[in-house]
């Protein structure tokens, strides 16, 4: 009589178990960025709300596994819309790399130059284990003259295996489309504005 009952248990404790939902984990791509030690403020930045391809504009990894199939990933988010990511995370290293305020949304006096920094991700692909792509058109233009200068940065960035080799690739490729874009605002300072060379 006992081993039926035990048999019983056992299935059920099994059955519960399986139906345990997994967990989900949360990754950003502002975070991890070194410390910057204090700048005297040059200039004034307003990085403008992101925009991102429809499919990928949702809090879920959208991957593409290696045969071209493309999945997406309810245990794996990010900490927020991926537009705002990507926003948060240029913000960031653009004025860190300048030593800059970002002022968008925000009252600021007059004394600094002001450049307004848009920009349009195109692309944004996952490969897992092979590499992490951002494509986006950008523009940053000089408030006080309405002068604009328009690029694009194709960054293709090779991880490894996992999550966290993912995310780090696509950490690497914003930060490469804001070192652009940083870059356009010291040759507007010096004159002689015009996209980097690739």
């Amino acid at each position: 009589m006992m081993k039926p009952i035990f048999s019983a248990l056992l299935a059920a404790s099994l059955l519960g178990a399986c139906s345990t939902p997994q967990p989900e984990h949360f990754y950003t791509l502002s975070g991890g960025a070194d410390a910057q030690p204090a700048k005297p403020v040059k200039y004034y930045v307003e990085v403008l709300a992101v925009s991102v391809p429809q499919q990928v504009s949702r809090n879920q990894f959208v991957v593409t596994a290696p045969s071209g199939r493309i999945e997406l990933l309810e245990q794996q988010r990010w900490a927020g819309p991926l537009a705002g990511e990507i926003g948060q995370a240029l913000s960031t290293a653009v004025t860190n790399d300048l030593g800059a305020i970002d002022v968008f949304r925000t009252p600021h006096p007059d004394n600094l130059p002001v450049y307004r920094i848009s920009t349009n991700v195109q692309r944004f692909e996952s490969v897992m284990g092979q590499y992490a792509l951002i494509d986006a058109v950008w523009s940053v233009r000089q408030l006080a003259t309405s002068k604009v200068v328009t690029c694009r940065t194709i960054a293709n960035e090779k991880v490894g295996a996992g999550y966290d080799e993912l995310v780090l690739g696509h950490r690497r490729a914003v930060n490469r489309i804001a070192a652009d874009a940083a870059s356009v605002v010291r040759a507007f300072d010096n004159g002689n504005a015009a996209c980097p060379a690739a």
